[in-house]
C-alpha cells in the first residue's frame, strides 16, 4: 500500500501485519488459557482450606472488621449519650454516665435482658480486640495525665498538700490492710500471697481521680481559692504516689519477695535515668525546636510518640506495667510549651470520645453485678464503700485541720479527694489482669469507684454552699486547672 507524495510514492506500513496479529491472538489465548486453569486449580486449593478451616481466612477477617466497626459505634455513642445526660440532668461528671454506660452495655444489664443482642454486638473475638484497644487507649491516658503534671509547681506548693495527699494515702492503706484480712480468704484468687492482695486493696482504696476532681473544683469555680489549690494539688502528688505504689505491688505480683525487691531496684534506676538523663535532654531538644518554630510538625510528634511508646514498653518489660512509663513519660516533658499544649490538644479528644468509652465498656464487660446477690455480698460492698470514704475523707480531713483549715473546708478537701472515677478503673483492671483479685472483688470495687466519685458533688455542694472559708489562695497552676469547656476535657 502506497500514496503519492510530491510526484513520487511512499510505501506505508500495514496497520496490523499478519505476523503481529497472530502473535497477538496467540498471547491472548495462552493466557485466558493459563487464568483458567489457575482458577481451576484454586477452586481445588479453595475447598481443601474450607474443609480444614470452615472458612476463608478473608472472609473472617472482613466479618472481625465489621464486627468491631459495628461494637466501636455501639460503645461511642452509648458512651456519649450516657455522659451527657449524667452532665445535663444530674449535675454530675460525665465519667459517671460513661461508666454506667459501660455497665449496662455489658453482660450486668444488656447481656442480662438481649442477650442475642449482646452476643452480636459483643461476641469474645471482639471484646478480646477492643480489650487491646483499652489498655493503647489506657497508655494514651496516662500519658496526658503526666503531661499536666508540673513537677516544679508540686514542689513550690507543696507546703501542706504533701502531708494531706499522704495522710489519705496512709490512712487508705492502713484500713485497706485490715478489710484486706476480712476478704483474702473469699476472695483472693488461688496462689495470691496476702502481701500482694493486701496492698493492692489498699493501693485501690488510696487512690484520687485528679482528671475528675480538676474538672468538678473548675465547675464549683473555686481553682482560686485555698480549698480548691489544695485539693489539686494534694491529687496530682496523690496519683503519683499511688502509681508508684501500683508499680511496687505489679512487681510484687510478678514475682516473689526478693523478684521484687529487684524489680524495685531497676524501677528507681529508671525513674532516675528518666529524670536525671533524659528529662535534660528532651528539655533542650523541644526548647531548639520551638525556637525555629517548628513545634508541630510531625516528625517531632513522631519523636514524641515514639518516646512514649518506648518507656511504657521499658517499664513494661521490667514488670511494673506500661502504664507507669506513659506517665512518667508525660512527667518529664515540659508541660507549659508550644509542643506540650499542641500534643494534649491532638490526643485529648480522640483519647476522650473513642479509647476512653472503651475502656469503660471493657471494665463493664469484666463487671457482673449478678456477682454480688447474696446479702453477705451486699453487706461487702457496703463494707468496701464504708472503707473507701472513712480512709480517704478521714485522712484528708486530719491533714487539712492539721495544717489550718476549718473543719468545713478540710471535709471539702477530703471530699474532693475521694473522688476516683476513672483512676481506680485503670487500678482495678491492672490487679484483675495480673490476678490479684477475683473478678466478685473486682465487680465490687468498680462500683465503689463509681459510688465515691458520685457522692462528691452533692457533698461538695453542701460543703461549699456554707463554708466560710473562700479566701482566694495564690493563682492556681494553669496545668492544675482544666479547660473552660466540659464537653472537651478528658475525663
Amino acid at each position: 500500500m502506497s500514496d503519492l507524495v510530491g510526484g513520487s510514492r511512499v510505501a506505508r506500513p500495514s496497520l496490523v501485519p499478519s505476523r503481529t496479529l497472530g502473535f497477538y491472538l496467540f498471547t491472548v489465548a495462552l493466557a485466558c488459557a493459563a487464568l483458567f486453569a489457575i482458577r481451576d486449580h484454586g477452586s481445588i486449593v479453595a475447598a481443601h482450606a474450607t474443609r480444614a478451616s470452615g472458612t476463608l481466612a478473608v472472609h473472617g477477617d472482613t466479618r472481625l472488621l465489621m464486627q468491631i466497626l459495628l461494637a466501636l459505634g455501639a460503645i461511642v455513642i452509648s458512651a456519649r449519650c450516657a455522659g451527657a445526660c449524667c452532665h445535663r440532668f444530674l449535675g454530675q461528671p460525665a465519667v459517671i454516665g460513661e461508666i454506667i454506660a459501660g455497665l449496662a452495655i455489658g453482660p450486668s444489664l444488656l447481656g442480662a435482658v438481649a442477650p442475642g443482642l449482646s452476643a452480636f454486638l459483643f461476641p469474645r473475638t471482639v471484646i478480646a480486640e477492643l480489650s487491646t484497644v483499652a489498655n493503647i487507649g489506657m497508655i494514651l491516658f496516662m500519658f496526658l495525665v503526666g503531661l499536666e503534671l508540673d513537677l516544679a509547681q508540686l514542689r513550690r506548693e507543696s507546703e501542706g498538700t504533701l502531708l494531706v495527699a499522704h495522710a489519705g494515702i496512709l490512712f487508705s492503706l492502713v484500713l485497706g490492710g485490715v478489710l484486706a484480712l476480712y476478704l483474702y480468704a473469699d476472695y483472693a484468687p488461688a496462689g495470691v500471697s496476702f502481701d500482694v492482695f493486701g496492698l493492692f486493696v489498699g493501693t485501690s482504696l488510696s487512690v484520687t481521680a485528679f482528671p475528675v476532681l480538676a474538672r468538678i473544683v473548675h465547675e464549683r469555680q473555686i481553682q482560686a481559692t485555698k480549698v480548691g489549690l489544695t485539693a489539686l494539688v494534694s491529687a496530682a502528688i496523690d496519683d503519683a504516689t499511688a502509681w508508684c505504689l501500683l508499680a511496687f505491688v505489679c512487681g510484687l505480683a510478678s514475682t516473689k519477695l526478693d523478684g521484687a525487691k529487684q524489680t524495685v531496684f531497676l524501677a528507681l534506676g529508671y525513674v532516675a535515668l528518666m529524670l536525671l538523663v533524659v528529662r535534660p535532654l528532651a528539655r533542650r531538644f523541644i526548647a531548639r525546636v520551638e525556637s525555629r518554630g517548628k513545634h508541630a510538625t510531625l516528625t517531632t510528634q513522631a519523636i514524641v510518640l515514639t518516646g512514649l511508646l518506648l518507656s511504657s514498653a521499658t517499664t513494661e518489660w521490667l514488670g511494673i506495667h506500661a502504664l507507669f512509663g506513659a506517665f512518667l513519660f508525660g512527667a518529664i516533658l515540659p508541660h507549659d510549651g508550644l509542643l506540650a499544649e499542641r500534643t494534649h490538644s491532638q490526643l485529648r479528644d480522640t483519647v476522650a470520645v473513642l479509647f476512653l468509652p472503651i475502656l469503660f465498656v471493657i471494665a463493664g464487660m469484666k463487671a457482673q453485678v449478678s456477682l454480688i446477690a447474696t446479702p453477705r455480698e451486699v453487706m461487702v460492698l457496703g463494707l468496701i464503700i464504708l472503707v473507701a470514704v472513712v480512709g480517704k475523707m478521714g485522712g484528708c480531713f486530719a491533714a487539712a485541720r492539721l495544717v489550718g483549715f476549718r473543719w468545713r473546708d478540710s471535709l471539702a478537701v477530703g471530699t474532693l479527694m475521694n473522688t476516683r472515677g476513672l483512676m481506680e478503673l485503670i487500678v482495678v483492671q491492672v490487679g484483675l489482669d495480673l490476678g490479684v483479685i477475683s473478678r466478685r472483688l473486682y465487680t465490687m470495687l468498680v462500683i465503689m469507684a463509681l459510688a465515691t466519685t458520685f457522692l462528691t458533688t452533692p457533698l461538695l455542694r453542701l460543703l461549699m454552699g456554707r463554708t466560710s472559708e473562700r479566701v482566694p489562695a495564690r493563682r492556681a497552676p494553669e496545668s492544675l486547672v482544666p479547660d473552660a469547656e466540659p464537653s472537651n476535657q478528658v475525663t
